[in-house]
């Protein structure tokens, strides 16, 4: 069974940044693809960034180009979603899931097998 658990998530003020961290247990870290996904109030969860297993491939939605960056650390079983330029419209809870199946990097929430509890991230105008 593997466990994620996130953290980092807050209220800040447009145009400001965060960190989210996303802590892993359970399996061996580098054995899956991780990936940030997000959910507004009322909408459908929607894919944000993903790093494959080995962190050659990386896919950013449209809408987070050239202000999040993720990384993964494979010595702390850690996977870091980068937030800068923060805007309104990214408010949302933000999602850490685990894909072990895969090589590469998928955008569907349906290929994850495993999921963090969420944390809040909320910008204010």
């Amino acid at each position: 069974q593997v466990q994620l658990v996130e953290s980092g998530g807050g209220l800040v003020q447009a145009g400001g940044s965060l960190r989210l961290s996303c802590a892993t247990s359970g399996r061996i870290f580098s054995s899956y693809a991780m990936g940030w996904f997000r959910q507004a109030p009322g909408k459908e969860r929607e894919f944000v960034i993903v790093i494959s297993r080995s962190g050659n491939t990386i896919y950013y939605a449209d809408s987070v180009k050239g202000r999040f960056t993720i990384s993964r650390d494979n010595a702390k079983n850690t996977v870091y979603l980068q937030m800068n330029s923060l805007k309104p419209v990214d408010t949302a809870v933000y999602y850490c899931a685990a894909d072990s199946r895969r090589y590469g990097a998928s955008v569907s929430p349906s290929d994850y097998d495993y999921w963090g509890q969420g944390t809040q991230v909320t910008v204010s105008s």
